[in-house]
């Protein structure tokens, strides 16, 4: 019996997303991989005196190691990781098995 195997990549802009999940029966098995990146900061520095301004800043990257404070704190534009937009690029991989026939 031979096994096939699909490919599905898909990118989302969507927060609500798992990073990975397995299920496996005995004719088939998937799995999804997502990776998690923060782009453009989106921080409106002049929303206090009525305006909009970004400052321009392309990508997060983090101040510190991971699990400490600075890890969430951007070392370009220093705001917060939540200012920056995310986006979820999910890679589902499905082996199967197809009926004999």
């Amino acid at each position: 019996m031979k096994k096939r195997q699909m490919v599905i990549k898909q990118r989302s802009r969507n927060s609500n997303t798992s990073s990975s999940w397995t299920t496996t029966s005995s004719s088939s098995s998937s799995s999804a991989i997502s990776n998690v990146r923060y782009v453009e900061c989106q921080k409106n520095h002049a929303a206090n005196i009525g305006g909009y301004a970004v400052d321009g800043c392309r990508e997060f990257m983090a101040a510190g190691v991971e699990g400490t404070v600075d890890a969430l704190r951007c070392a370009a534009c220093g705001c917060h990781r939540n200012f920056h937009r995310k986006e979820v690029d999910t890679e589902v991989v499905c082996e199967y098995s197809p009926p004999d026939a």
